[in-house]
């Protein structure tokens, strides 16, 4: 075999390997995950939030914390306790979200008590995702007002970090997550009050229920005070969020009941769509809906 055959076959071997190759990208990451819109949330609408992970690497399983951001934008970090984190909010990444945080959950695990992950680690084809390596059934996410879950329990912070986490702690939305409804979260913005859900259902057929609804008159946010209206949609992750405007003279708990009314109006007219396609009418509402469509990352 000549020199020439010899290094096609091996620029062969090299394309073929995963580990040489750059991760695909995949429009809708989370899918498949336990608590997908929760995945969505937490990287994408919720400022700070924490749950807890379970995962395998090697034959070993770990826990880790999974939380919206951390400190210095850092991807992940070890506790000089030994306790693990990784951030859902950062920077870069490869264009396939699940095998980022996978990537991250496994480098943590490599670091010593108190060491940074300081950059994101290298993704490639090869790079597990997080649906080959989770082991939680579920991810339960907790709202916070703070940031102070940066600091563990009894750790005093000189009078420069307590500045910045000050700073941070002012930069937060308030947040609250509304109960009965998945993935459903209310929040403050300056003199102004949104709530943001987070849908399960396919991106497009998602859009088709939101505009029945819309056409149909029950796509507001039901109220005594004022009937909330649906300002327009998020794109992310593959998935939809649509966002309402509320009054800001209810507390977010009492937005259980309008919530819990508008899902079940949704999923009224998301289950319609299989025997009725859309009319005249609600295809205009569609076209609105999709011209106010941001997206997110």
């Amino acid at each position: 075999m000549g020199k020439a055959s010899r290094r096609k076959g091996k620029e062969n071997r090299v394309a073929k390997d995963p580990s040489q190759q750059p991760a695909p990208f995949v429009a809708r990451p989370f899918e498949g995950l336990a608590n997908e819109t929760d995945w969505v949330a937490m990287r994408e609408i919720v400022p700070s939030a924490t749950a807890k992970v379970t995962f395998e690497v090697d034959g070993t399983e770990h826990e880790a914390i999974v939380a919206t951001i951390l400190p210095m934008a850092w991807p992940g970090l070890r506790r000089e306790s030994g306790e693990m984190m990784v951030a859902l909010q950062t920077g870069g990444g490869s264009g396939d979200a699940s095998r980022d945080v996978a990537a991250q959950l496994i480098a943590v695990t490599q670091l010593e008590p108190g060491q940074p992950l300081a950059a994101m680690p290298p993704v490639s084809a090869a790079t597990p995702r997080l649906q080959d390596i989770l082991t939680s059934t579920s991810l339960e996410p907790t709202v916070h007002d703070t940031f102070d879950f940066w600091i563990p329990e009894d750790h005093e912070v000189g009078e420069e970090a307590s500045i910045s986490m000050e700073d941070a702690n002012d930069s937060i939305a308030p947040t609250f997550k509304l109960p009965g409804v998945d993935s459903a979260y209310w929040v403050l913005i300056g003199d102004r009050a949104f709530v943001r859900w987070v849908l399960p259902q396919e991106e497009n057929k998602a859009t088709d229920a939101l505009a029945r609804l819309s056409a149909s008159g029950k796509g507001r946010m039901p109220s005594n005070d004022d009937d909330g209206r649906l300002l327009g949609a998020f794109r992310a992750c593959g998935v939809l969020t649509p966002v309402w405007e509320v009054v800001t003279t209810r507390l977010p708990e009492e937005q259980r009941k309008p919530m819990l009314e508008l899902a079940a109006a949704y999923e009224e007219a998301y289950a319609s769509l299989d025997s009725t396609p859309l009319d005249a009418e609600e295809r205009r509402a569609r076209n609105g809906i999709v011209s106010r469509q941001i997206t997110l990352r």
